[in-house]
């Protein structure tokens, strides 16, 4: 009865095992016939390629450092082209407009002094010079001819005579010296007198109008629609020439940018449209067309392993602006393209 036992639980056994072979092996046809079917009809999936959203990002600045008196905007805000962003105040450019401007007011009366000519009281003076050295010479003409007389007569001595003509000589010089101060004091300045003094006044004025473009900064104003996006500094703070006040989102002017590999170009020509998904929107999809590609030099180069037979590969810069405006595309949003 024992051997009878051994044997039969030993038939069972040998009846398990060949079950177990047996849908083990049924298993592994199975699983070989599913890795067949997957690799003749499953595609292949797409390679994902990342980037993301950007916009034109303007810089607010001026040309008149000075303090920050008031911010008109906060950041967030939506402003238009034209309004006004910032008040900076300067005491020194205020006091070098009134430096300028005084220069030009002495500048010009100078030029109106000059185009006035003489004063009519000067050339009355010379007038009645001249005609005190009008006189002068007739007298001495008359004694000079008298002395001749009496010296021909041999009443005078020739010392006299020659006295009388060395002052008739010396009132005719007079005369004519008196005569040209008249003439000057009439003709007034010189025509290059007269040019100077008028270019002395367009130097002047050139000195407030610089002074005035540097105040006409003093309201910086919203160069097109946008949004604030920064504000850099806080008010009553001193900015400097040229320092970045704000910066503005030109919301207009948005796009996506990718940085792919070079093999991947030919699926992103210059000018050609792609399909692009933004996660953050509900998978929002949405097509832009490409307008800008650009390597982005050696430093983004894929170096290769040349045993392997490849060759490196260089990183461009790939941008595309959306065909549909899409209001809730934000700056920083990521974007995907799936490589078909």
């Amino acid at each position: 009865m024992s051997d009878k036992q051994n044997t039969s639980a030993a038939n069972a056994q040998r009846s398990e095992n060949r079950i177990l072979m047996t849908a083990l092996a049924v298993m592994v046809v199975i699983c070989i016939v599913l890795a067949i079917i997957g690799f003749c009809f499953l595609n292949k999936p797409s390679e994902i390629v990342e980037g993301q959203a950007d916009a034109t990002s303007i810089r607010i600045s001026g040309k008149l450092p000075g303090r920050v008196v008031r911010l008109y905007v906060h950041e967030g805000d939506i402003v238009h082209a034209g309004d006004t962003l910032v008040h900076i105040h300067s005491s020194l450019a205020d006091a070098k407009l009134m430096q300028a401007e005084g220069m030009e007011t002495v500048a010009r009366t100078q030029n109106q002094k000059v185009d006035a000519g003489t004063r009519k009281q000067i050339i009355q003076s010379a007038r009645d010079l001249a005609a005190q050295a009008e006189a002068a010479v007739t007298i001495t003409q008359k004694t000079y001819n008298r002395m001749e007389n009496l010296f021909r007569e041999g009443v005078v001595s020739e010392q006299k005579r020659d006295e009388a003509k060395a002052a008739y000589d010396a009132a005719v010089a007079a005369h004519r010296a008196a005569q040209s101060q008249v003439d000057l004091a009439v003709t007034g300045a010189q025509k290059e007198d007269k040019e100077s003094a008028a270019a002395m006044v367009n130097v002047a004025k050139g000195g407030v109008a610089e002074v005035e473009s540097l105040l006409e900064d003093q309201y910086l104003l919203a160069p097109c629609d946008g949004q604030i996006d920064q504000i850099y500094p806080a008010e009553s703070e001193l900015v400097s020439l040229g320092a970045p006040i704000m910066s503005l989102l030109k919301l207009s002017d948005k796009w996506v940018t990718f940085n792919v590999r070079e093999e991947l170009l030919n699926d992103m020509p210059l000018g050609g449209e792609i399909e692009v998904m933004i996660p953050a929107l509900d998978k929002k999809t949405v097509k832009a067309r490409i307008y800008y590609v650009r390597d982005l030099g050696s430093y983004a180069t894929w170096q290769a392993t040349k045993a392997t037979g490849q060759w490196d590969s260089k990183t461009f810069e790939v941008k595309a602006h959306p065909l549909d405006t899409i209001a809730q595309l934000r700056p920083g949003m990521s974007v995907v393209y799936f490589k078909k």
